[in-house]
């Protein structure tokens, strides 16, 4: 069944490649995760950071998904680009002004934990889409998935992905999906 997985997950990152994209500008970074070895590293670095988190419980709960995961695909952000609309959502009135204030010396933050910012409103609509699109070839295909932020944080973290901003989604094939009615880890000493 793992090779299943890693066919389709490479399927899912060909979803996520041509899923539209704001202006027809593809700006995302797109990885498949299959080597035990680096699923194991991820689900660790996850367990590392949920005492440090707010939600613990949570870290470890999606750590043991990934642990037990076939393949994992991630999608980030490939370059801090604004879509050129001008919209606002950023929180700046014109991209040019976003950008430079993203450029300029403490304009831009970088989360331990989590992932740089802010980004343009638009690049991160684009993570959404082909996120959307992987899961749901996923899903087509009859293979258990569940797209998750925390493993995005730690596969950036040990370099895995280069994206500033990245989500992940765990896939396999299970008699009953790990990924769905979970109950969240109790933290250690709870």
């Amino acid at each position: 069944m793992k090779d299943i997985s890693i066919h389709v997950a490479g399927l899912m990152a060909a979803a996520a490649r041509t899923a539209p994209k704001a202006g027809g500008k593809d700006f995302l970074e797109i990885v498949v995760v299959s080597a035990e070895a680096d699923l194991k590293a991820i689900a660790a670095k996850m367990a590392e950071y949920a005492p440090k988190s707010t939600n613990e419980s949570f870290w470890l709960r999606d750590a043991d998904n990934i642990a037990n995961a076939h393949a994992v695909v991630l999608i980030g952000l490939a370059k801090r680009v604004a879509a050129g609309y001008d919209c606002g959502a950023c929180g700046y009135p014109t991209c040019k002004e976003f950008l430079a204030a993203r450029s300029q010396e403490g304009g831009a933050i970088d989360k331990p934990m989590g992932y740089s910012g802010p980004h343009c409103a638009m690049r991160m609509m684009d993570i959404g889409v082909a996120l959307s699109s992987a899961a749901k070839t996923a899903s087509l295909l009859s293979v258990d998935c569940r797209v998750q932020q925390r493993v995005g944080a730690a596969a950036r973290a040990l370099g895995i992905i280069k994206a500033e901003v990245a989500m992940g989604i765990p896939l396999g094939v299970y008699g009953k999906s790990p990924f769905f009615d979970r109950k969240a880890a109790p933290a250690p000493g709870h």
